[in-house]
């Protein structure tokens, strides 16, 4: 891709018409809300990591307990 003098971007030629091609706007659009998708899904799976390390330490502590009283 090519920038010249007047600052217009040389896109090349592509396989999509100027009809069916998505415009920059539109895949703008598309992009920041797959972010946001996306952004949201990390902050799903991240509490999901906290609960399961807090539940893995609760549980390793209580094995550790179990353990002590039987002897």
């Amino acid at each position: 891709m090519r920038a010249n003098r007047l600052g217009n971007l040389d896109l090349g030629a592509g396989s999509q018409t100027p009809q069916s091609a998505m415009t920059l706007n539109e895949e703008l659009i598309r992009l920041r809300q797959q972010v946001k998708e996306q952004e949201k899904e990390i902050r799903r799976l991240k509490k999901e990591n906290d609960f399961l390390e807090e539940a893995s330490a609760f549980f390793a502590a209580s094995r550790l307990k179990s353990a002590k009283t039987k002897e």
